[in-house]
């Protein structure tokens, strides 16, 4: 939070140093940060949910599903997570929310329909490990303000940089810090999301076999997943960190893409998952 409140205000700072209204930009580029600081550990779950389109399910949506997450949760100690299911053949999974006490737990059709008994457990103990560990609230706030600079970034290259490419050297200069601006936010982003979300893996993974107590279900269910060759249909960049696995599929391991990868090798995975078993 302290380093996107820190790239809002240099934002603000610098367009109010070049259009000579600082003090307003720093005010306007203050009040923005800290609100979406706040807004996005109240509200980013919602937001994250609402972008794939996951729909809320009660017992008597899927009783099977349902009991799982219930039954999980009960040995790791952890009150109920809301469950959601998202309309997609992909399989995949991932948790949000601020603490075990207002958590989400959502999966694909795809993966409730691909994995069996004991892989879908182990991927149910994968998240719920997340929501203990309070991975959530880290990955959940790190998608939404990382997002919001990428978005920020666009605006301004398009709003100053585009509408000045002939405003001499001042315009110039503007359309020159909005593409800057423009290239480095997604590298940025990118970077803040391997760093967190790779060792993080590790740990749920982890976490999840102790929880089951059988650590060939995830690992199973891992090659599953990535057996599976297309991407979700509503996957994004700003919180593919979430997943359990990378949601853009086979495209995720190829060229440049697999250098900014936010997911640890998911062969390395299987193997830590086998030499627990």
């Amino acid at each position: 939070m302290i380093l996107f409140i820190t790239i809002i205000l240099f934002m603000g700072w610098f367009f109010g140093w070049y259009t000579g209204y600082q003090y307003a930009w720093l005010i306007g580029a203050m009040g923005f940060s800290i609100f979406m600081a706040i807004f996005s550990y109240y509200r980013g779950d919602k937001v994250l949910l609402w972008s794939v389109r996951a729909r809320p399910i009660i017992k008597e949506d899927n009783p099977y599903v349902y009991r799982m997450v219930e039954n999980l949760a009960i040995t790791a100690g952890l009150p109920l997570p809301k469950i959601y299911i998202i309309d997609d053949p992909a399989p995949n999974a991932f948790a949000t929310g601020r603490d075990p006490e207002h958590s989400s737990i959502a999966l694909t059709s795809g993966l409730i329909e691909r994995l069996e008994n004991e892989e879908l457990e182990g991927v149910i103990a994968h998240e719920l490990s997340h929501i203990k560990n309070f991975d959530i609230r880290l990955m959940m706030v790190v998608a939404i303000l990382v997002g919001m600079i990428a978005m920020m970034s666009q605006w301004l290259f398009y709003s100053w940089g585009g509408n000045r490419r002939g405003g001499g050297q001042g315009g110039i200069l503007i359309f020159g810090i909005g593409i800057l601006l423009a290239l480095l936010s997604p590298l940025i982003a990118q970077g803040i999301k391997m760093a967190i979300s790779r060792s993080r893996e590790y740990l749920a993974d982890a976490s999840g076999a102790l929880l089951t107590r059988y650590p060939q279900g995830l690992a199973s269910a891992l090659e599953k997943i990535t057996a599976y060759q297309g991407p979700m249909k509503r996957a994004n960049n700003g919180m593919a960190h979430l997943f359990i696995a990378n949601p853009f599929g086979v495209r995720a391991g190829k060229g440049i893409a697999h250098l900014f990868a936010t997911h640890p090798p998911v062969e390395e995975r299987i193997k830590k998952l086998r030499q627990m078993a």
